[in-house]
């Protein structure tokens, strides 16, 4: 069986990365947000934002990154969304494949383009000086946090993907979660904040995740944000899956 799923979705997920590399505008797209973001933050924003970072730049990338994956994701509901519509997925069901394979392919396919936006984002902060002194460890730690993120928020995509009536609703629902990010520690210090909404920005997944994957390019030692953060991101996977499985089995059924 676990052969007959894995090859099922590596052939399902070349499928898909083919769909991309005719497409390659929705990673461009992905990024443009993000990265102008990024430009003006630092350029017109930074000298009045007082952060304990010898470099704005460096302050920001962490929440930037989050961004980028939350604004990425929103393909993924696109395109799943558009397969319910043309009827791709009732023509699967009807042959001798795992089911949950066609899913895994969405999945995996959104995993691939977000690292690819991530990378291109990352390069533009170097440009911009972004610097860090992160060994390799630290830099496998922050991929892996990413990845986490990514398939975290990719299954939540899926349930929207599966269940909306339209392309805008498919889709709409990355809005609140690139908006997260501001009321986080991403771009400025929650010390900063309000009484309410400090306490919001203080116990909600981003800040931490945020607070970890900077920690870990200014090698500071591992504390308490990496582990709420892992939690956050497994735990949201945990839910998200069962839900979007949960879904999908009641529109095939």
């Amino acid at each position: 069986m676990s052969k007959h799923f894995f090859g099922d979705t590596t052939a399902l997920l070349g499928r898909s990365l083919r769909h991309i590399t005719r497409s390659a505008d929705t990673i461009i797209t992905t990024t443009i947000m993000p990265i102008a973001m990024m430009l003006m933050f630092v350029y017109v924003f930074g000298g009045a934002i007082k952060t304990e970072a010898d470099s704005y730049v460096n302050y920001l990338l962490p929440g930037i990154l989050l961004i980028t994956v939350a604004s990425g994701i929103s393909y993924t509901a696109f395109r799943l969304f558009l397969d319910m519509k043309s009827g791709i997925f009732e023509r699967l069901q009807s042959m001798p494949i795992a089911r949950s394979s066609v899913l895994w392919a969405h999945v995996l396919t959104s995993l691939v383009a977000n690292l690819i936006s991530l990378v291109v984002v990352v390069l533009v902060a170097l440009l911009m000086g972004f610097r860090s002194g992160a060994g390799v460890p630290a830099w496998l730690a922050v991929a892996g946090v990413l990845i986490l993120f990514t398939l975290a928020l990719t299954w939540l995509a899926v349930i929207p993907g599966l269940s909306a009536t339209s392309v805008e609703g498919a889709s709409a629902f990355s809005y609140p979660l690139i908006f997260l990010p501001f009321l986080s520690s991403a771009f400025v210090p929650t010390a900063t904040m309000p009484g309410p909404v400090r306490f919001f920005a203080e116990h909600q997944p981003v800040t931490s995740i945020v607070n970890a994957l900077r920690d870990l390019f200014t090698q500071q030692p591992v504390d308490t944000d990496l582990w709420t953060a892992l939690a956050w991101c497994v735990g949201i996977l945990i839910v998200t899956y069962i839900f979007a499985m949960a879904t999908y089995r009641r529109r095939i059924a």
